[in-house]
């Protein structure tokens, strides 16, 4: 017996659209794999908020095709829109009501029964830790509950695919650390979730897959570690106001800016460069601020392939 391996439930294939004369997506490829959190990323204007709206029937491509649930977005509008989720930047909820009967108004809006909307929102509500909660009114949550309130909406139906558009977008700390909670939580619950971020770290934290576009096509994708190993290894970074002399002791390349020398970890691997700087800088009686092992970063990787920072990479 063969286990059946689930279909993508998300194909875009050749998508391109024009605003005018300015191209928002130019060959525009993308497949998603059931059951986990794809990060979409991109600098301002790359074409992502146009991608997800064609996703979620909202927009239309000018060529290309894209199967949603495995339904045709062109031909099967209403079908796609019956299997989706769609969380926006703004939070999508009355501020009067209590949280309890946002939900509710949500499930009647979709057509449930008003018994079958009281048990599905109170459902949601336990699974998102908003129980204590829910006979208060909105405009008393702080901005992570709001966020996980909104993204509990968004999954009234069940849909087989959310899409999140930087759902964490001016939250705080805390704020940021629930929705992340949350998300795990959608694909936890058989959710496939295409995030849009601007935080490298959300991507990093909860994405198995990403694809970095630019100028509306797709320009780079893998996991987090594939992306990361496109600058290389694993680097040691000193921190130093002697950059000259420990430069010349561990043979790195000095970052005068940031007061730092970094040394690129070769076939021995991260711990073996590190005890190699640290010996050399003993040897030439350096002492040093701060010295420690890490790996590029994807804001890095982001720099790099995109060459001009964005809002959340300057984060």
């Amino acid at each position: 017996m063969t286990d059946t391996v689930p279909a993508s439930p998300l194909v875009a294939r050749g998508l391109h659209k024009r605003y005018g004369a300015t191209p928002a997506l130019d060959g525009f490829d993308l497949e998603v794999a059931a059951g986990t959190v794809h990060a979409l990323l991109g600098p301002n204007g790359a074409g992502k908020s146009t991608a997800v709206k064609t996703f979620s029937t909202l927009t239309r491509s000018d060529r290309g095709t894209v199967r949603v649930a495995g339904h045709d977005v062109r031909r099967s509008p209403a079908a796609v829109r019956a299997a989706i989720g769609l969380v926006g930047q703004s939070v999508a909820l009355d501020e009067v009501l209590h949280g309890d009967e946002n939900l509710v108004m949500f499930g009647r809006l979709h057509g449930l029964p008003a018994r079958a909307a009281r048990a599905r929102a109170d459902e949601l509500l336990e699974v998102f830790a908003l129980t204590d909660a829910a006979g208060r009114k909105v405009s008393t949550y702080s901005g992570g509950m709001r966020r996980r309130l909104d993204i509990a909406a968004s999954l009234i139906r069940r849909p087989s695919m959310l899409f999140l558009d930087e759902p964490t977008s001016g939250l705080d700390p805390r704020g940021r650390s629930e929705v992340w909670a949350t998300v795990r939580r959608v694909v936890e619950l058989g959710t496939t979730v295409l995030l849009t971020t601007q935080y490298l770290d959300e991507a990093d934290q909860l994405a198995s897959r990403v694809t970095v576009m630019d100028a509306g096509r797709v320009i780079a994708e893998g996991s987090p570690d594939e992306l990361k190993r496109l600058l290389g290894g694993d680097r040691v970074i000193v921190s130093t106001t002697r950059l000259t002399d420990v430069a010349a002791a561990i043979g790195g390349v000095v970052d005068e800016e940031r007061r730092q020398v970094a040394v690129e970890a070769g076939p021995g691997g991260g711990s073996a460069a590190l005890l190699a700087a640290v010996r050399a800088l003993d040897a030439a009686g350096l002492a040093v601020d701060d010295i420690l092992l890490r790996r590029p970063t994807l804001d890095e990787v982001f720099l790099h392939l995109t060459d001009h920072p964005t809002e959340g990479a300057a984060r």
